[in-house]
């Protein structure tokens, strides 16, 4: 599949299978992350595979997250960013480091959805949760930030099309 199609192809999906993801694919999702871009090559993302039911229920327990498809899905990749992974910051250019950070693991999520969809598998972007919250529960660091996460497995729904804007309305004219 190349990337256009990918693209094209990939909805939301909040209604997965109870199939388990091959730790195969998993470990090929990680990889086109590791492969994603970042400001000054600081590779600030970290991700948390949880596909357990023990944790899966620990999070709910929590209320990490108020969707609850997201504790059925067979994977959540929780998607965290180091702002301190940065060595150098040009002021006044740059923004600050947490906002680096975000948009790097933004990047290399992006690429973790459309390997997602080549495999055939579904996601779906969750920014509900309790981002403080989940850190102890996953061991995450103090300083990360956790912007979201992805579920990951494969759609037992066909989600519609949604409508997109006109590139006349995304494009700023100069």
């Amino acid at each position: 599949m190349d990337v256009s199609k990918a693209i094209r192809r990939r909805k939301s999906v909040r209604k997965d299978k109870a199939d388990s993801v091959s730790k195969k694919h998993v470990d090929e999702i990680i990889e086109a992350a590791r492969l994603a871009p970042s400001g000054n090559n600081a590779q600030p993302w970290r991700f948390v595979v949880v596909s357990d039911d023990k944790t899966k229920t620990l999070l709910k327990e929590n209320n990490i997250f108020p969707q609850d498809f997201v504790y059925t899905s067979p994977t959540i990749l929780v998607c965290c960013s180091d702002p301190k992974a940065y060595s150098k910051n040009l002021a006044g250019l740059d923004d600050d480091n947490k906002v680096r950070a975000v948009r790097d693991v933004s990047i290399a999520s992006a690429f973790m959805v459309l390997r997602a969809e080549e495999l055939g598998l579904s996601t779906c972007y969750v920014g509900w949760l309790k981002k403080e919250e989940i850190k102890p529960l996953l061991n995450i660091p103090k300083e990360c930030v956790v912007p979201y996460i992805l579920t990951l497995g494969y759609s037992d729904e066909n989600p519609h099309e949604t409508s997109r804007k006109d590139v006349s309305e995304i494009l700023i004219k100069k």
